[in-house]
């Protein structure tokens, strides 16, 4: 089985995916989060000046080191005391500023709105902390439901007085793609040739499976991030009985009669889908994480994301 089926409406999951109350930043989250970075494997030269160091070694104002002068430098940085001292040419070296562009795709299926909170909820918030890390260093913010090629012009965040343009933005998200995953990414790439880091938000539930989509991230050259979201509901369904369920994309139906072996032997099904996905992102340089909708979203970037290297 290579991908999981989405999950049927019923009536009370249909309460499930109503708007959630709780804001996308909590007020005391934002305090962390201003101390954060956000943190690139790879270097990228950037078109203008932003609020990070860079492990290039550039022309600012805060000094970083010495190399040897060779023909051709500029004399303008030959440390002269030093030649006086001991003559030979030192070239003095400074730390340089640059930005980052930070990509943030979030997929808006049927799928996303499941669970309570709803999943798409949950990768709203998760794009808004990230997003902030983003502004307050001045970076360049872009974030993108995967909608396909009907997307519309997609604004760029930068500085912290973008903050709540960023924010109704995410509010405004549209919903409902019924666009598949790869379809998305492919028009996304078409699109986006810039370098930086990408983050994908998905639940990684597409019956044309995910495999391509990744195949296209990583074609591109950047610096991709996998947050795959589950709700609590998938990962621990509490369902008995005969049921009918319907696919709340396709409106495919399938009956079923729920036994403990059979939900056993969904989470056995669940536990290998989540292995294959970590296992294909990891052989293609992708940082893989899964997250419960029940694990909050402080803990997911100060803990989890901090280890995998995407914030410092």
């Amino acid at each position: 089985m290579n991908t999981l089926g989405k999950p049927a409406k019923s009536a009370q999951e249909t309460l499930s995916t109503t708007p959630h109350p709780t804001p996308l930043i909590d007020p005391a989250l934002m305090v962390k989060l201003e101390q954060m970075e956000l943190v690139s494997r790879k270097i990228f030269r950037g078109r203008m000046k932003g609020e990070r160091r860079s492990r290039r070694k550039g022309q600012s104002v805060e000094f970083a080191d010495f190399r040897n002068y060779v023909a051709g430098d500029d004399l303008r940085f030959v440390d002269w005391n030093m030649y006086a001292r001991l003559d030979k040419l030192f070239l003095k070296l400074f730390l340089e500023e640059e930005d980052l562009h930070f990509y943030t795709l979030i997929d808006v299926s049927e799928s996303m709105q499941f669970g309570r909170p709803t999943k798409l909820h949950y990768a709203k918030q998760l794009a808004a902390s990230l997003g902030y890390i983003g502004l307050c260093r001045s970076d360049r913010v872009k974030i993108e439901p995967l909608i396909g090629s009907k997307q519309n012009s997609v604004p760029v965040f930068r500085g912290r007085k973008n903050l709540w343009e960023m924010m109704k933005y995410l509010e405004e998200l549209p919903t409902g793609s019924d666009v598949s995953l790869t379809q998305a990414v492919r028009s996304f790439c078409l699109r986006n040739a810039g370098k930086g880091i990408l983050l994908l938000i998905t639940d990684l539930m597409d019956k044309s499976g995910y495999q391509e989509a990744l195949k296209y991230l990583v074609a591109q050259q950047m610096d991709v991030y996998l947050i795959h979201i589950l709700s609590q509901e998938e990962i621990d369904p509490d369902i008995t009985g005969d049921l009918k369920l319907v696919d709340c994309e396709d409106a495919d139906v399938a009956e079923i009669s729920v036994s403990q072996r059979l939900i056993d032997r969904y989470r056995g099904t669940l536990a290998n889908f989540i292995e294959q996905a970590r296992d294909f992102s990891s052989k293609r340089g992708i940082v893989y994480t899964m997250t419960s909708t029940e694990r909050s979203v402080d803990r997911l970037v100060a803990r989890y994301l901090r280890q995998r290297g995407l914030v410092r």
